[in-house]
């Protein structure tokens, strides 16, 4: 933990002043995202809440990930949006450029728990000074793998690219064409091509002063190229498969439940989300993290996990950040939700945790941070490959691909033109 977390943590001083209350009855809306374990866990530190604070209601509006987005944005346009609300740190570039977007949190240091946080975390949270949301944690892509399964092949998990391609045609053969040994949801696959280029070419894939693609044609045919061989490998199912399989989370569908996909290339927080609808949640493991011969950086994203932030428009700021420093800071808040929100950047969160031995070094979530802060990892991660528009594209050009509709070098000519339009709109 102390290495893992050291590009976020410092050290800082515990507890935040306390701040008076009226006494008349205030409600807040607190919406956000997340499977069943996490909302329920959330529901018990809001009833805790409650309880200390019994003139604060606070009303829970919360769904799956998908729509939330939209959802959100169409209450921010409207002047509906909760008092408190989850956000996704890429976000900040879409619903706050000039950072009035959100509540300046500046404005509430003391009962929001500001000097918890790291200057380091709290910079990817800022836009023009002003401090749009309470970083929860941290945040890497990993591989983790169903260990049943693999064992059920016979196949070591792999530690190259190579080896994940070997293992695609005995996953076929041992246990039929339903079962891969990895599956790609649109923004994995993006983020796991983008990984698999830099390491090759140590090139960013958006370049943000030029604010157009920073890959060449080449480097997009040779994305478009490795996928179709995860493809052709059988390594994992394609785009246009996956596409077809619904919008919901694939750790709630029943291949991955029954087992038939054997693994996941996702952020470390989800790991409980993930591991909890297998029959036995101890066989996810992580896997090593594979390396082209010769890179020299990982290319691994890693960023802000999650965000708390407060509407511009509410009129209890105060409580809404009382509220805040309770999930974050506080031992009733913050044991109920234990890592369902991923590793606390609350340095009070974090000791709490360990504290009650709900927090380990060995913890699935953690190691993930461990093995992230262990490899050449100094690429910065671009909000940008996490916009909507720019994500669409990208599986847009696949599916094409899957469907027979363009060649790889149609396809990387068609995203690159598209793509720098829609850089040069949400970077202006």
């Amino acid at each position: 933990m102390k290495k893992s977390l050291l590009f976020l943590l410092a050290c800082c001083s515990f507890g935040a002043m306390p701040i008076a209350h009226s006494a008349d009855q205030v409600e807040l809306r607190f919406a956000w995202w997340g499977g069943k374990a996490r909302n329920q866990a959330t529901l018990k530190a809001l009833e805790a809440f409650e309880a200390k604070y019994p003139n604060i209601k606070v009303k829970a509006e919360y769904t799956g990930w998908d729509g939330f987005y939209s959802r959100l944005t169409t209450q921010i346009n409207s002047n509906t949006e909760a008092d408190v609300i989850q956000t996704n740190w890429n976000w900040l570039t879409l619903l706050s450029k000039t950072g009035d977007g959100f509540y300046d949190l500046n404005k509430l240091a003391k009962p929001i728990g500001l000097d918890q946080f790291s200057p380091e975390s709290l910079a990817s949270t800022t836009v023009n000074g002003k401090v749009n949301a309470i970083p929860v944690s941290a945040n890497v892509m990993l591989f983790y793998y169903n260990a049943a399964t693999w064992k059920k092949a016979g196949v070591d998990l792999p530690d190259s690219w190579e080896a994940l391609l070997k293992a695609g045609p005995v996953f076929k053969e041992k246990l039929g064409d339903n079962y891969f040994p990895l599956i790609l949801t649109e923004q994995d696959a993006l983020l796991l091509l983008n990984s698999y280029v830099y390491q090759g070419n140590q090139k960013p894939m958006v370049d943000e002063k030029t604010r157009k693609l920073g890959w060449n044609h080449a480097d997009l045919v040779e994305a478009f190229t490795f996928y179709r061989q995860l493809v052709e490998a059988h390594a994992v199912q394609d785009a246009r498969t996956m596409a077809s399989s619904g919008k919901g989370v694939p750790y709630e569908m029943k291949p991955w439940i029954n087992g038939e996909w054997g693994g996941v290339y996702n952020w470390n927080v989800l790991y409980t989300a993930e591991s909890q609808n297998l029959a036995n949640p101890s066989d996810l493991v992580m896997g090593p993290y594979p390396m082209r011969e010769g890179a020299k950086d990982a290319g691994q994203f890693h960023k802000t996990a999650l965000m708390l932030s407060i509407s511009k428009n509410t009129r209890h700021p105060e409580e809404a950040a009382t509220l805040i420093n309770f999930l974050m800071s506080e031992k009733e808040g913050v044991i109920p939700v234990a890592l369902e929100r991923g590793v606390p950047l609350s340095k009070s969160g974090e000791k709490i945790l360990r504290d009650a031995g709900l927090l380990t070094d060995d913890d699935p979530v953690i190691s993930g941070l461990l093995q992230s802060a262990s490899l050449p990892n100094k690429s910065k991660a671009l909000p940008y490959l996490e916009d909507p528009q720019f994500g669409a594209l990208f599986s847009a050009a696949l599916q094409s691909i899957d469907y027979g509709k363009a060649t790889i070098d149609q396809a990387a000519t068609e995203f690159e033109e598209q793509a720098n339009r829609i850089l040069r709109r949400i970077m202006r």
